[in-house]
């Protein structure tokens, strides 16, 4: 075929089916890019302007819809994920296959590499009773949520704080201290006449838990967490 023949059959095709050129955006700029060479450098096409403005804009509007698609996408996956967690979490009949539960598949499902739940009692860790109950329970003496929550700092936490590990977290993780990076808190009211409890996650990766992420899930987590801690406590 010749390359006249290739050009009128070219020709009739774009006639018959301008979407063709239309829908294509490379081959519209290069036409576009084209005519404003061919007017000259002395004349400002408007139109060309405006349309690369309008382009611009659309660029944006993608960009913005696929980043409202992708946040939409991993609050379904970190809800779905949370509700696994909470359905694995009722699972256990006894309070020491409880808090084994907790430290293995709940923490499975939730990808994270430690959990620990924290009560403050006159007791201490050494207590005969609660040695049973292995690494996931801790004792802290009165005080010791808020404080710990605190990390340094005054007033008084939220109900979940999300940051890097600080000072002080060996009381939490023990050994696991020298590589847990950064941790979720979720402050725990375990019911009228007792003292307050603490939910911990500790991850590797120093950015998995960041000041700066949502903390609806979690705190929902820890609602039915501690009902649940409730009814062992009875």
């Amino acid at each position: 075929m010749t390359e006249t023949a290739l050009a009128d059959q070219l020709r009739d095709k774009i006639i018959s089916d301008p979407d063709v050129i239309l829908e294509d955006h490379d081959l519209m700029r290069t036409l576009i890019a084209a005519n404003e060479a061919a007017m000259g450098g002395n004349i400002v096409d408007l139109r060309g302007v405006a349309m690369a403005r309008l382009e611009a804009r659309l660029d944006r509007l993608e960009d913005t819809h696929r980043s409202v698609i992708a946040a939409a996408y991993e609050n379904l996956a970190g809800t779905n994920q949370i509700h696994r967690a909470i359905l694995r979490l009722l699972d256990p009949h006894d309070f020491p296959s409880f808090l084994n539960n907790l430290a293995t598949d709940v923490a499975e499902i939730l990808r994270v590499d430690a959990m620990r739940l924290v009560l403050e009692s006159q007791s201490s860790e050494d207590d005969p009773t609660l040695q049973p109950l292995g690494e996931v329970l801790c004792v802290g003496e009165p005080g010791f949520v808020t404080e710990y929550m605190r990390g340094g700092r005054g007033g008084q936490p939220r109900g979940v704080v999300l940051r890097q590990t600080v000072p002080g977290s060996e009381a939490i993780y023990g050994e696991a201290t020298d590589w847990i990076r950064s941790e979720a808190l979720m402050r725990l009211d375990l019911g009228e006449g007792r003292m307050p409890g603490m939910l911990v996650m500790g991850a590797e990766d120093p950015h998995h838990f960041k000041p700066s992420q949502g903390t609806d899930l979690l705190a929902f987590f820890a609602g039915v967490f501690e009902r649940t801690m409730r009814r062992w406590l009875d």
